[in-house]
């Protein structure tokens, strides 16, 4: 099994600008029934519109903390989070794959809360079964995914798309990582249809935005 998350290249995207991202390659063990339909995939009607814009309400941006717990209660969804950087080729480093409830947060990015983009990537699979992020593209628009972090604070989004982009030179990375100039957050997994040579075709793309702080 590959371990490599994504394809990036150094330059002007906050320190480090993700040109497109691959994803993980993962190689099934061929077994188990649990595999049988494949992760949920997200509906059309799921997709993101413009990002919210920014209102009187909403939240101030929170200064720089890492984050340890990532809990999205509408999928069952409550992990911790280690980090995850770039490899000497490029590639954005994914997970360890011996532990299917873990998530990485990019240090390339913000940390979730900031003004910018924070970027949490997981395990769609793993020869095992199914890992953190499997039902990932089940979530719907106005779901919230909580972030915990080093602070003791909660950064609490609230997601207004979700979304099956294509890898390679397809991938809208500016649409996905660009900042929007308020604090947003990206939940990333393969997704798509899978084979047993390329492994799955496409990503899934959580899409939200700070709603409230705890």
């Amino acid at each position: 099994m590959e371990g490599s998350y994504g394809h990036g290249r150094r330059g002007a995207w906050g320190v480090i600008a993700v040109v497109l991202l691959i994803g993980v390659h993962l190689v099934r063990d061929g077994t188990g029934d649990w595999r049988a339909d494949g992760p949920p995939q997200p509906l059309a009607a799921a997709a993101p519109a413009l990002s919210p814009a920014a209102t009187g309400a909403a939240p101030a941006p929170l200064s720089a903390s890492p984050p340890v717990r990532v809990r999205v209660p509408a999928v069952r969804i409550d992990a911790p989070v280690t980090r995850v950087g770039l490899d000497a080729e490029g590639w954005i480093d994914a997970p360890p794959p011996d532990d299917r409830n873990l998530t990485g947060w990019f240090t390339g990015a913000v940390t979730p809360g900031e003004r910018g983009t924070a970027v949490v990537v997981g395990h769609v699979d793993t020869p095992g079964g199914r890992a953190v992020f499997y039902d990932l593209g089940a979530l719907a628009r106005g779901k919230r995914v909580e972030i915990a972090r080093a602070d003791g604070r909660t950064a609490v989004f609230t997601v207004y798309g979700v979304e099956v982009v294509p890898k390679g030179d397809g991938f809208p990375a500016e649409r996905v990582y660009g900042s929007t100039g308020n604090p947003e957050l990206r939940l990333i997994t393969c997704g798509g249809r899978y084979s047993p040579d390329s492994g799955y075709e496409s990503n899934v793309v959580v899409f939200a935005h700070l709603t409230d702080v705890r």
